[in-house]
């Protein structure tokens, strides 16, 4: 099989104890049949519409030829590198598959100007843009597209010869781009994002990168009949139930990479879990972990590990009995069975794991502060070039840096999770991602990291959604050197504040505690923010 699981601890109990009711209801072959009624009738009507990706691979196959003869034309073209204009399922999906493939993408997944500048500046006339949106109303795959048509047209290049999409049919993107001539791929309408790596919009960039996309597409339906048998065998609702049916629950899902030859896998089942789980004050908080992390040495009672390896026998479990899942196979085989298994664990939690409520809240504020433009709030104080913001209850107990973060994490519930949201140019500062693993020595508690804006479109949900146990650590940069949008009455750098200060306000209004820390001059600032941690 291209896909093996094992269980111990509290996960092989809640496979034992949950996964014979399952195969009673049918659940697996009612996934397979798109029956939406098994998440109950609120969910059903939302989740009839949005199964398509049990149908996935064979739906996909006829993309094949179309994608490797485009990918053709461009290359006689002198096109050599592909670049991907996208969001959430839509820039995630197609990360992963070209990172295991070993194939370069540059997926432009952010509003940080300095980012956004530095891959227009990436060889431009060798380079085709792909650009991903089920509607093409997303702000951020919108102003991308938008930036990069005027740098082709200043630089003597036709965007039509250079601009791919993928869009639902019929969409407002499908029907304009059309209409200027694009080539245009048109996914599945009833396939949600964070389900679609096997659709158009996960199979279209990564091929045109150069992956051999009918491979993936080969190891999926390796697992397709595994899936949809009701069996206690099947390996989505073993994970289902794994990941979901612990007892007490273990609500925080710290995914490990393990010497698998997957890279970036963990990203991609972040978003899907995230966002597909956390709502109606429950959930399943994905963490994104390296091997060597606190959270895993602290044998966290809330906390379940599932590592992503090449070989999960039971006998690579640890000798002191830890509790963990292994999971491992083909990149393709991976991806089916965890969207079978988030949909299993959606029906073990009673939420509908197909909608995302509160994603729709920061966009909405943030919106509204583009509109508006209000003067920004006043820091709190100054110190080493880092402006220090937050909601009252960090603030007010606030002196310095230092015990800003202090007083964020004594804010922290004993069942608490710390958020660490980076507004940041991400290609200039990846080293900002270690404050992870310094937070949560630090704390003793699970934290997440996320790059906005656009973990907003993963772990967003969760954390409007989901258990209110959160506190947020917001990280923004002043912008240096802006970047105009074109046909819009807003810069990148007003976009992504905005993005910002939306979500800030809608955490707050949740009543979850905030503290915002904007770097002046990052290449400096950095240095304190650490110090300050400790």
């Amino acid at each position: 099989m291209s896909f093996r699981i094992a269980v111990s601890g509290a996960a092989a109990d809640a496979v034992r104890s949950t996964v014979p009711a399952l195969v009673a209801d049918l659940v697996a072959s009612g996934i397979t049949a798109q029956d939406g009624a098994l998440w109950g009738p609120a969910a059903e009507e939302e989740a009839t519409k949005r199964l398509g990706w049990t149908e996935a691979v064979a739906v996909s196959r006829t993309l094949v030829p179309e994608i490797e003869q485009l990918r053709a034309e461009l290359e006689a073209a002198g096109v050599t590198h592909i670049a991907l204009a996208g969001m959430g399922g839509s820039s995630l999906a197609p990360e992963v598959i070209t990172r295991t493939a070993g194939v370069e993408l540059t997926v432009l997944d952010s509003t940080e100007p300095g980012q956004v500048r530095a891959a227009l500046a990436d060889r431009l006339a060798e380079t085709a843009l792909v650009v991903s949106s089920k509607s093409g109303s997303t702000v951020e795959t919108d102003s991308q597209r938008r930036v990069y048509e005027q740098a082709f047209r200043d630089a003597g290049i036709d965007p039509v010869s250079r601009i791919v999409i993928v869009t639902d049919p019929g969409s407002p993107l499908d029907e304009s781009a059309r209409a200027a001539g694009y080539r245009v791929f048109n996914a599945d309408p009833d396939v949600g994002g964070r389900y679609s790596a096997l659709t158009a919009f996960g199979l279209v960039p990564s091929g045109l990168a150069g992956v051999d996309i009918a491979e993936i597409l080969d190891e999926a339906e390796s697992i397709e009949l595994p899936l949809a048998v009701d069996t206690e065998e099947n390996p989505g609702l073993v994970l289902g139930a794994a990941i979901a049916a612990t007892s007490p629950r273990r609500d925080k899902l710290a995914i490990v990479a393990d010497g698998t030859h997957i890279v970036g896998f963990a990203d991609w089942a972040e978003q899907l879990i995230a966002e597909s789980t956390g709502k109606e004050g429950t959930g399943i908080l994905p963490v994104v972990l390296e091997t060597s992390a606190p959270e895993l040495n602290a044998g966290l009672a809330d906390v379940q590990v599932v590592r992503v390896v090449d070989d999960a026998g039971t006998e690579l479990f640890a000798a002191d009995g830890t509790d963990e899942i292994r999971v491992s196979g083909t990149l393709g085989a991976q991806l089916l069975v965890w969207e079978y298994a988030t949909a299993v664990a959606g029906r073990i939690l009673g939420i509908n794991p197909f909608d995302q409520p509160d994603v729709e809240s920061a966009k909405i504020a943030a919106r509204g502060l583009l509109d508006a433009r209000p003067e920004p709030t006043p820091a709190a104080f100054v110190e080493a070039g880092i402006e220090v913001r937050g909601t009252p209850e960090v603030i007010g107990a606030s002196s310095d840096l230092a015990s800003a973060i202090e007083v964020l994490l004594e804010e922290l519930p004993a069942d608490g999770y710390l958020s660490v949201q980076a507004y940041v140019d991400r290609v200039a500062h990846p080293e900002l991602e270690q404050l992870r693993a310094r937070l949560a020595a630090k704390s003793g508690r699970p934290v997440t990291f996320g790059w906005g804006p656009r973990f907003l479109h993963s772990t967003g949900q969760f954390h409007k959604g989901g258990p209110a146990v959160g506190v947020f650590l917001q990280i923004t940069q002043a912008v240096a050197e802006d970047l105009s949008i074109p046909d819009r009455p807003f810069t990148f750098g007003e976009l992504i504040a905005a993005q910002a200060s939306g979500d800030s306000s809608v955490l707050a209004e949740h009543g979850r505690p905030v503290l915002t820390l904007t770097l002046t001059d990052p290449a400096t600032d950095l240095a304190a923010l650490f110090d300050a941690i400790g």
